[in-house]
């Protein structure tokens, strides 16, 4: 016949006699392991926040490089208009004849001839990103960005700087043939005479503004999106830098139950490694209001 185990009555003596003595039994193990809990969130929160401070700041660099293009080539585009007009100011300048052109290729025709550069294609977006784009460009406050750019995803703007570099791309490799015209036409304008030399000058002047022009706008337009995701990197950047300090409070509350809780395992004990542990981790707490009040 088996034995009746019986427990110990030093061990019932330390047993939870109640729910209550069971709840602040294991107070201090759930807390502990929150508190670590929200220690790691605050970490991650700060290394995102920190991730998206160092992202922003390589987009500010690429928008520079952007705003850089798109004002040499505004400039370059000023400067031949203005070049164009100064000759035409001081001479009888004509531009190229159309039988100066009979076998060239249609696009180079049309843009030698009349000065017609192939169709312009401005990127098409996302409706939300047309919109930040155009709280940009009307020059709104940083609430209205602020606003239009929350409605807008990360993946909408990447999407739109493919389409935007893109677009770019197009247009140089539209205007190549028209380019390589001109070039090849300047290796021969010294046999073209005074007046042929001339009117290849206004050409080519003519030419110059209009591509330049046209390759500013689109610089600028990659250089906004650029500009629009620096914004939103620093936008999540603060709002993980604000979710980081919560869950820092957080721990800190937690700690402080841990403390409690372990105080009043020792004061019911009278156990003196626990009222070591209890005044460690009040010591612990203290320490860290100070520095954050007055270091």
């Amino acid at each position: 016949m088996a034995s009746k185990i019986t427990i110990p009555e030093e061990l019932k003596q330390d047993l939870p006699p109640t729910t209550w003595g069971k709840i602040l039994g294991v107070t201090p193990i759930v807390m502990t392991v929150i508190a670590t809990m929200l220690a790691g969130l605050a970490s991650s929160e700060m290394t995102k926040a920190q991730y998206d401070r160092a992202l922003a700041a390589q987009l500010q660099s690429k928008a520079g490089d952007q705003w850089g293009y798109f004002q040499a080539k505004k400039m370059r585009s000023a400067l031949a208009h203005n070049s164009l007009e100064l000759l035409q100011a001081t001479t009888g300048v004509h531009f190229m004849a159309s039988e100066d052109l009979a076998k060239e290729p249609p696009v180079v025709f049309h843009a030698l001839f009349a000065g017609q550069l192939p169709e312009l294609e401005m990127p098409k977006f996302d409706e939300r990103v047309t919109a930040a784009l155009a709280t940009l460009a009307g020059t709104k406050s940083e609430a209205e960005i602020s606003a239009a750019l929350l409605q807008t995803r990360a993946s909408s703007l990447a999407t739109a700087l493919v389409a935007a570099r893109q677009s770019v791309i197009d247009f140089d490799g539209a205007i190549q043939p028209v380019n390589q015209a001109l070039e090849a036409f300047e290796s021969a304008a010294t046999s073209f005479g005074g007046d042929g030399f001339r009117n290849f000058s206004a050409t080519r002047f003519r030419i110059q503004a209009a591509r330049y022009e046209a390759e500013s706008r689109l610089n600028q337009v990659v250089a906004n999106i650029y500009e629009l995701q620096v914004r939103q990197n620093n936008y999540t950047a603060e709002k993980h830098h604000a979710r980081s300090g919560k869950f820092f409070f957080g721990m800190l509350a937690s700690q402080m139950a841990v403390i409690l809780s372990t105080f009043a395992i020792a004061a019911r004990k009278r156990n003196f490694l626990w009222s070591v542990a209890a005044t460690a981790g009040a010591v612990a707490v203290g320490f860290s209001v100070y520095v954050f009040l007055y270091v």
